[in-house]
């Protein structure tokens, strides 16, 4: 079990341009563009730890949490921001925010400001079974060595 991990000791960075494809009749980003820049973020975490095999396919989501702050629009940077917040026995938590960056939309100028924040949970069910299961041990370390290097 790893819940003394210090807040933030593992995190990654992404930014991504919020497309055509990402909007809805509203004129701003559909919510399913918060989840998909989330989940890049951590399938990157999980490659720069050297685990994304090991991950992928034995941890399901199981909550989510999002809370909708303001709009990102149609060629809008947003930066991803995650971090595991915890990790238990078999689940682990993270946080999340998704910022949209300065931008221009016609004569106005849109400042940075936070559009999402949350966090999820995700549990390991390995493959080929229906029920949770400890964390394996190689597993957890490379998250503490991640931990302890920054």
């Amino acid at each position: 079990m790893m819940n003394d991990l210090p807040p933030g000791a593992i995190r990654e960075t992404i930014t991504r341009t919020v497309e055509w494809v990402d909007t809805d009749a509203s004129g701003h980003h559909h919510n399913s563009f918060i989840m998909r820049s989330v989940e890049a973020a951590e399938a990157r975490l999980f490659k720069r730890l050297g685990v994304l095999e090991e991950y992928f396919g034995i941890a399901p989501r199981v909550h989510h949490e999002v809370d909708f702050r303001s709009k990102l629009y149609f060629g809008q940077e947003a930066t991803t921001l995650l971090e595991i917040e915890s990790v238990g026995r078999s689940s682990m938590t993270f946080r999340f925010e998704v910022m949209g960056e300065d931008f221009e939309r016609g004569a106005a100028t849109v400042p940075r400001r936070l559009a999402a924040s949350g966090r999820y949970v995700t549990v390991h069910v390995p493959k080929d079974t229906e029920e949770s299961a400890p964390w394996p041990e190689a597993f957890l370390e490379r998250l503490r060595a991640a931990a302890v290097d920054g």
